[in-house]
């Protein structure tokens, strides 16, 4: 079990996280403790789910990568769920 200092989780799949819950703040913060389950081994025979090894990621490469995108145009005029979407494209594209 995990617990984070955020607001959100990100996850490249569906169903990687779960069982995710709101803990409240932590002292003065305006930001919620989030309180999830990354599932690996147990969800793993029932479907094709993979994990991404943190430890070989080039971090640097990932930030210049989404460093590059003119986000002012590319979310420009868009809504909340359509700049998620774009946003998640790019995210996704640099990961590969």
């Amino acid at each position: 079990m995990f617990i984070i200092l955020m607001d959100i989780v990100l996850t490249n799949k569906e169903g990687l996280v779960g069982n995710v819950k709101f803990k409240g703040s932590l002292g003065c913060s305006d930001y919620e403790m989030v309180d999830f389950k990354i599932f690996r081994a147990a969800r793993r025979a029932h479907s094709k789910l993979t994990t991404l090894d943190f430890r070989r990621a080039d971090f640097g490469l990932f930030r210049d990568l989404l460093g590059r995108v003119p986000w002012d145009k590319a979310l420009e005029g868009r809504g909340a769920q359509d700049s998620w979407l774009v946003f998640q494209d790019h995210l996704l594209q640099a990961q590969e």
